[in-house]
C-alpha cells in the first residue's frame, strides 16, 4: 500500500522544511528538527504503517534535499519504503 504524505506549500527554508516534513510524516515527539534527526526518523519510519511512504515535497533546502535522496536510497526496500517527489 502507498502512503502518501503531503508537505505544506511554502516550506523551502531549512527550518520550515525540517517542521513540515516532521508534520506531514507525524514524527515522534523526540524528533530534534536538524538534518541528524530527519535522516534518523526517516530510516526508522517504524510509527507508520507497513507499505511505500512518499513524501510529496516542492523541494527547497539543499541540505534537506540532500538528506531526503540519502534516506530513500536506505529505505529503497523492506516493510516500509521511503521515496521524495515532487507536487503535480
Amino acid at each position: 500500500m502507498t502512503h502518501r504524505h503531503v508537505v505544506r506549500p511554502g516550506a523551502r527554508s531549512k527550518s520550515a522544511a525540517l517542521a513540515a516534513i516532521g508534520e506531514a510524516m507525524d514524527f515522534p515527539d523526540y524528533y530534534g528538527q536538524n538534518l541528524d534527526a530527519l535522516f534518523d526518523c526517516l530510516t526508522d519510519l517504524s510509527w507508520l504503517p507497513a507499505g511505500h511512504h512518499v513524501l510529496v515535497w516542492e523541494g527547497g533546502d539543499e541540505d534537506v534535499e540532500d538528506v531526503l535522496v540519502d534516506a530513500a536510497a536506505v529505505m529503497s526496500h523492506g516493510e516500509r519504503t521511503f521515496s521524495v517527489r515532487r507536487p503535480g
